[in-house]
Formats: C-alpha cells, sequence, structure tokens
C-alpha cells in the first residue's frame, strides 16, 4: 500500500531526484530495451548492426538523443498493428516488463535513496523524479515496486518510422526545460544526481547533492559545485562518493 504524505502546498519547496544511478542501481531504460531486443532474434541482428553507429551516439552528448532513438526503433518496430494508439501499447508494454521483473527490480532500488525520497515528502515538500527513463518506465517501477506515487517527468516517446522513436529526451538543459514545462517553475529547492549531464539542474538547486558519481566525474563536480556540496554514495556498487 502506497504510504500517506501531507499534501504539498503551492509554495512548498521543490526537490528533484533523477532515477537511473540515484534511485535506481542502474540504467532502467537500457534494461528496458534491451529486454525489448532480445524478444526476436531479427532484432537482436539488427541492434548489433547499427550498434556500430548508434553506440558512439549514445556516448556523445549532443547525439545521444539520436542514438538511444536508434534503440528505441529497434525494440519497438512492429509492436502494434494500430498505429494511432502505438505509444499507449509501448506503455502497456513496459508495464507488463515492470511486473514481469519485479523481483529483480526491487533488488535495485536503493534504501538509502528511498528513505531521503520519504523524508523530504513527510517534511511536505513537492517531490518529483525527473529521468532520461522513458516516464512511464520510472512511475511503473516507483508505483508497483516501490509504492511510492511521485509525479515523473522523463523522456517524451513517439510513432517513429513504423515504431517508437524519441521526441523528446529529458537530459541535461532539456530537463530543466522539461520541468518548468510540466509546472515546476518555483526555484529547486535540492536536487539529488549522479550525472555530470544534469549540472544545469545541479547547479540551479539551491542544496544542490551528487550521489553515485562516476569517479571520473568527482574532480569536476568539486570544481564547478559550491564548496562543500555532498558527494555521496548510496550504496550503488561501482560508483564513488562518501558513504551515507
Amino acid at each position: 500500500m502506497t504510504a500517506r504524505f501531507p499534501e504539498p502546498s503551492t509554495d512548498a519547496p521543490l526537490v528533484v531526484f533523477d532515477f537511473d544511478h540515484t534511485l535506481y542501481d542502474g540504467d532502467s531504460g537500457s534494461h528496458l530495451f534491451k529486454w525489448l531486443i532480445e524478444r526476436n532474434w531479427w532484432r537482436r541482428v539488427l541492434a548489433l548492426l547499427i550498434a556500430p553507429v548508434a553506440g558512439p551516439m549514445v556516448a556523445w552528448l549532443p547525439t545521444r538523443r539520436s542514438g538511444i532513438s536508434a534503440f528505441v526503433w529497434v525494440g519497438t518496430l512492429f509492436l502494434s498493428k494500430a498505429r494511432l494508439h502505438r505509444t499507449r501499447d509501448f506503455n502497456a508494454v513496459i508495464d507488463q516488463y515492470v511486473v514481469l521483473h519485479a523481483a529483480g527490480i526491487r533488488t535495485r532500488l536503493l534504501p538509502v535513496a528511498l528513505d531521503v525520497l520519504h523524508r523530504h515528502r513527510e517534511a511536505g515538500d513537492r517531490v518529483v523524479v525527473a529521468t532520461g527513463a522513458p516516464p512511464e518506465l520510472a512511475r511503473a517501477i516507483m508505483a508497483f515496486v516501490a509504492h511510492e506515487d511521485v509525479p515523473v517527468i522523463g523522456t517524451v516517446v513517439g510513432p517513429k518510422f513504423g515504431a517508437i522513436g524519441v521526441v523528446r529526451h529529458c537530459h541535461s538543459h532539456m530537463k530543466m526545460t522539461m520541468l518548468r514545462d510540466a509546472g515546476y517553475t518555483q526555484p529547486v529547492a535540492s536536487a539529488y544526481t549522479d550525472s555530470s549531464a544534469d549540472l544545469p539542474l545541479l547547479q540551479a538547486a539551491q542544496c544542490p547533492v551528487v550521489v553515485n558519481p562516476k569517479a571520473s566525474s568527482v574532480a569536476m563536480f568539486r570544481r564547478v559545485l559550491p564548496a562543500g556540496t555532498p558527494i555521496l554514495n548510496w550504496g550503488c556498487p561501482g560508483r564513488s562518493g562518501d558513504p551515507a
């Protein structure tokens, strides 16, 4: 059952959590699309064929949306014959994935992170998850596995060349734009993320907190964020940060 928390007031402090490597140990979108691609042998072959081009695109920020979109397209090609309802069908497949993998997903949710999220909700803060994953994925995981009913802002997908592609990637500066477009216009009180791509979010926050960063990013975070910014590890193996 979902825990009961105070209803945030319109002027409550805004608290933004990233999802992957922040609340969830790993890249939830990659796990979903790996499952989608591995359903059919021809999807696996097609993914291997595009990987030499799309893989490096994912690794480079300016082309990341296009690279991710290519793998999303492979995973959702011929997903449904109902063209006008394909995004809805895609969300239904996401829900199916979460139900089928609930036990494994539960082990990836980070207890320390969920405790911090709970404390903010208990304090009456306005908590939102902003993620590069499809919003239905994070929403389903939070609701079905973690029993949390927090709002989610995520990457928008839509019909593309007979499948699904990325329309608007909730990433870097676009994450801030999408938060504002969704009505979260007040100053960000606290922000939690692992990603250097989320610097716009961290720099906008009155209290930025870096969690589970890559070791190679720690020096950069210390250089560009205010002195004393916490850099913590919430139990994410292979990532850096001071023990929580």
